[in-house]
């Protein structure tokens, strides 16, 4: 849209222009924490389906469909703060607009919705399998580790102000 001037006339842009270098680090930056929210949210939703119903696959189709609503919303009302910054007359904050929004776009519709839970779905109980196998070696291990219980040092008296 920038650099070959694809529907540059839509935004505002008078002429192609180059990515400015900075952009797609910054937009990775702010998209891996939007994702990582909207991953965490759905995954522990799917988890708590998976601890109450006991079939992984069935707690993905339960879970996905508990959170789609409120993750679209949530992107849809990102789309649309990121789409706000093409009304300013800067090229550079266009481009983080325009891309942050098509960003959003794909990872809460193809990524979140649609490739996760599929995979999720494939893997079956599988995808627990490395959570519930590291609980219990971290449960095992630390249990043995720790010293022998000794007695707590005496506590100093309370000092007052006089």
């Amino acid at each position: 849209m920038f650099q070959w001037g694809w529907g540059r006339e839509l935004i505002g842009v008078h002429q192609a222009i180059p990515i400015v270098a900075f952009i797609p680090l910054m937009m990775f930056a702010i998209l891996f924490g939007l994702s990582m929210d909207y991953e965490v949210f759905l995954l522990s939703r799917i988890r708590e389906e998976y601890l109450q119903l006991g079939d992984a696959r069935e707690a993905v189709a339960v879970g996905v469909a508990k959170t789609a609503r409120v993750i679209t919303a949530a992107a849809g009302i990102m789309i649309a703060v990121f789409l706000g910054f093409v009304l300013n007359p800067q090229p550079t904050v266009k481009m983080m607009g325009v891309g942050m929004a098509a960003a959003v776009f794909v990872d809460a519709t193809i990524v979140r919705l649609l490739l996760v839970p599929a995979v999720m779905r494939f893997m079956g109980d599988a995808a627990w399998w490395l959570r519930s196998g590291w609980t219990a070696y971290s449960r095992t291990s630390t249990s043995k580790a720790r010293p022998p219980s000794s007695p707590r040092p005496p506590q100093a008296a309370p000092r007052t102000c006089r």
